[in-house]
């Protein structure tokens, strides 16, 4: 059996999304901003994909949803703009994030860090998530961004956004939020948030890849990113990809609708496949089950490193992963483990399971007698570990 269970990595795409997607690789494929027929007929398409974007996270008509190429690119953008916008002219000198947030947040950061700007890394507490108060705390005159995670891509833990996006407007901060982990879990409303702009990539909610989006709050300046045409309002050159704008809208569309039965059905096969992981001595999940998107579960087994575990798991047909790389001379512990505070030891121990809505029951059952034939098996032939967590098998 074939089990994939790394969908916070990328899904597969939805069979209706490439039906739509189909005809505009090989009727439809004019360039749609040519004036002839060949690159017209493709407007109303874009026009109803770019209408689902909106609808989506409820942006309203006076805002902007940008295509890009991935939600990598989008941050990028609202990260170096506004370093372009605010930074540069001396108004501002500081941006703010945590220390959980995704490389395409954190690397961008470090580059800045290089041109001058003062980062903050906000710490976590033991569930991964940032303490309102060390934000207040952060915030000074000079602060130009803050840009917090929507949901983390190793633990699922969901951030306050509602009340982050307060304590900016309070303070007259730009608020950015990377939603890339948030969308087609839970529900997503740019309006409530209170964000300024808002990062997403359609392959992470079985859309196709190299299509993502930038939501631009009403009014708020961003220096493009990409220089060289007139495309997407003048925002972002480039030709369109009128089949990835298609896919990416009737993936939301369907991400959307399909909200009620991630929180129960999927949710529901993530608690049966965690609960007999805790039923296995000495292993522990980051996060209680509800402050966790849907589809997701950190993992660490006692004894046994992450690596080992996930090969095992990948000798047997599933698919995971772990934040342990397999480096030239050691292994590299998984950040948000050590970010939270977990023994060294402990952090090399880290297996993410990600579900999906394509998730079936029979990939669960499958994936508990693997999983506990692996621990067994691993354990067996590991040396004695000796270190003794704090934490509770039950979630932090």
């Amino acid at each position: 059996m074939r089990v994939y269970l790394d969908n916070n990595a990328t899904t597969i795409v939805d069979p209706k999304v490439y039906e739509m997607m189909e005809p505009f690789f090989i009727q439809m494929y004019g360039n749609p901003n040519s004036l002839h027929r060949f690159g017209s007929e493709s407007h109303p398409a874009l026009r109803c994909a770019m209408d689902q974007l909106y609808k989506g996270i409820n942006a309203r008509n006076e805002d902007d949803i940008v295509v890009t190429s991935c939600a990598t690119e989008s941050i990028n953008w609202v990260i170096k703009g506004v370093y372009f916008d605010h930074i540069v002219n001396g108004e501002k000198d500081h941006i703010i994030i945590s220390e959980v947030e995704h490389p395409a947040v954190s690397a961008t950061c470090k580059f800045l860090e290089s041109l001058g700007v003062k980062v903050t890394y906000l710490p976590v507490n033991e569930k991964g998530v940032i303490e309102l108060e060390s934000l207040k705390n952060a915030i000074t005159p000079t602060t130009a961004l803050v840009s917090i995670m929507w949901a983390n891509n190793e633990t699922g833990m969901i951030f306050p956004i509602e009340e982050i996006g307060k304590i900016c407007r309070e303070n007259g901060v730009l608020f950015h939020s990377d939603a890339v982990q948030a969308i087609g879990k839970v529900s997503v409303d740019v309006q409530k948030a209170g964000v300024d702009f808002m990062s997403f990539s359609a392959h992470k909610f079985h859309g196709p890849k190299g299509v993502g989006g930038l939501f631009i709050k009403d009014g708020q300046k961003l220096t493009s990113l990409l220089h060289g045409g007139e495309h997407m309002g003048g925002r972002r050159s480039g030709t369109l990809n009128t089949a990835g704008i298609v896919g990416m809208g009737m993936a939301m569309e369907l991400a959307v609708a399909n909200l009620d039965f991630e929180k129960n059905n999927v949710k529901r096969l993530r608690d049966k496949l965690e609960d007999a992981i805790l039923q296995i001595e000495d292993t522990f999940v980051i996060g209680t089950k509800e402050e966790r998107t849907p589809n997701t579960i950190l993992v660490s087994v006692k004894g046994i490193e992450g690596e080992a575990m996930l090969w095992d798991l990948n000798k047997n047909g599933i698919a995971a992963s772990t934040g342990s790389a397999c480096a030239s001379e050691a292994l590299e512990s998984n950040p948000v483990m050590e970010a939270i505070g977990a023994e060294a030891d402990l952090a090399h121990t880290a297996l993410r399971l990600s579900l999906s809505r394509f998730t079936t029951q029979e990939e669960i059952d499958y994936t508990i007698e693997i999983l506990k034939a692996a621990v067994t098996r691993l354990r067996g032939i590991s040396s004695t570990y000796s270190y003794a967590p704090t934490w509770h098998k039950s979630g932090l």
